[in-house]
Parts: structure tokens; sequence; C-alpha cells
């Protein structure tokens, strides 16, 4: 479930007017808003990899405090599993926008690559050399998993072999990418000099819904900066901060 960016908004100039703090016109939200929005969202990424460390050997049941559970909903939204680009009959060229809405939008993040099916295993480039000259150690790939290792050619990404040779069949190789969340507007029409909320033309964030507060904040964080308010900009800091430690506990 998407978060409301004109609840998002309307918290936003709440807790800015409070104390004469200022107002922050819908074109300055905008801008603050996907600031905040990207940032959140690079941050998954950085969570993710801290909880795979640290939760490696705890074999927990999923229930509804699982953090790693609750990071891959988070990204969910953002991922699709897309074609390798086939480069001189070999896929090996990684996609960089990815279609939403008829919209082609960055792709942020690579993740698993999988060949006709199945997970691919990263291999360090100089070891793939060597597992290239041994006939015994490529034969036998053909009863493991497919591997790749990164390509040093400029402009291609991988090299994927899954028995003697580099393998490149048609449609045959995918990789899992993660985009960039689609810009979120608050859209208006001005009525009596004012601005009205308009929905039909407006297009809310992405993220999750848990983290309608943490925009609020993070917005206000930056509004701060903007509207040269050090004040707003250290209470809010310093919320944000006893949050990420709680969660991070």
């Amino acid at each position: 479930m998407a978060v409301s960016v004109d609840t998002v908004y309307q918290r936003v100039l709440a807790l800015a007017n409070k104390e004469q703090r200022g107002y922050i016109t819908p074109q300055e939200f905008n801008l603050l808003a996907n600031q905040a929005q990207m940032s959140i969202f690079e941050s998954y990424f950085y969570h993710k990899n801290l909880r795979d460390k640290t939760d490696k050997d705890i074999k927990l049941e999923t229930d509804e405090t699982d953090l790693i559970t609750l990071l891959d909903n988070k990204l969910g939204p953002f991922r699709s599993v897309e074609a390798v680009v086939a480069n001189g009959g070999i896929e090996d060229t990684f996609p960089t926008t990815v279609g939403v809405d008829g919209v082609q939008i960055d792709v942020f993040q690579t993740g698993r690559i999988f060949y006709n099916g199945y997970v691919c295993r990263k291999i360090d480039i100089n070891e793939m050399q060597r597992f290239t000259r041994s006939i015994r150690h490529m034969s036998g790939i053909d009863d493991q998993e497919p591997v790749y290792t990164d390509n040093p050619v400029t402009g291609r990404d991988i090299i994927i072999y899954s028995g003697t040779d580099a393998d490149g069949e048609a449609g045959a190789a995918t990789v899992e990418c993660f985009r960039v969340p689609v810009p979120a507007v608050w859209a208006y029409v001005v009525v009596n000099e004012k601005a009205l909320y308009n929905a039909n033309a407006s297009t809310n964030f992405e993220l999750h819904r848990a983290e309608e507060d943490t925009l609020v904040y993070k917005i206000l964080e930056l509004a701060g900066i903007v509207m040269n308010k050090t004040a707003l900009s250290t209470t809010i800091a310093q919320y944000t901060q006893a949050e990420q430690q709680f969660q991070n506990q």
C-alpha cells in the first residue's frame, strides 16, 4: 500500500507551521519529498546488508517481527526480473531501465543472476580464468549450478558458464533488478489564490506505508535547511537518529 502524498504534505505543513517556522510551497515540497523518498529507498539496501550479516547464523521462524521479511516487503514493489541484453549473440549486459506504466524508470541495483531458471553463483574473475583452463572443473559445472563472473569487456557486465564454454542462449539469462521509485507529485489547482490538492494529477509515494512517519520527518529535516531554521533541522535529526537506533536494535 502506497503512502498518500497529500497526507504527508498536510502533516509536513502542520509541523512546519507550528511556532511560525514557515510555509513550504508545493514546488519545494515535491523537490524535498523525492529527495527524502530516494534517501529512504537507498537505506533499504544498507539495512538489508547489515541484517543479512547480523542474522545469517540465526535460525528463526518467520513472524511479524522478522525484519528481513519486512525489508523484502519494502523492496518488493521495486523488484522485477528482466532479460539480460544480448551483445554479439551472448547475453551479458544488464538492462538500465524497466518499464512502469509505459514509462522507463532507471534501474538502481541488480541482484541475483538466473540461467535457465537456476540461480547463478558468482566466481571471482581470476578464479574463473583458472577454471576455464581446467577441463575437469569446467565439465563439473554441467552437473552443478551455472556460474558467472564480471565481464572484462567495457560495456558488458557478466559472462555466464554452464558447461565447457560461455553460454548465451536466447532468453536463457535473466537478472533481478531494483528500479528507483517513481517521483511523487503533490499536484494542485489554484482556487481563490489558494493551492488545492488535485488527486487526479498527483502521484503517491511508492514506499511502504510504514515509512509515512519517516517521510514526514525526513522532509521536515530538509525543509529546515532550506528555510534556514536550524532548530527545526536539529529537532527532527535527533528524532530520526533515535528512531533509527531503535529499529536497528
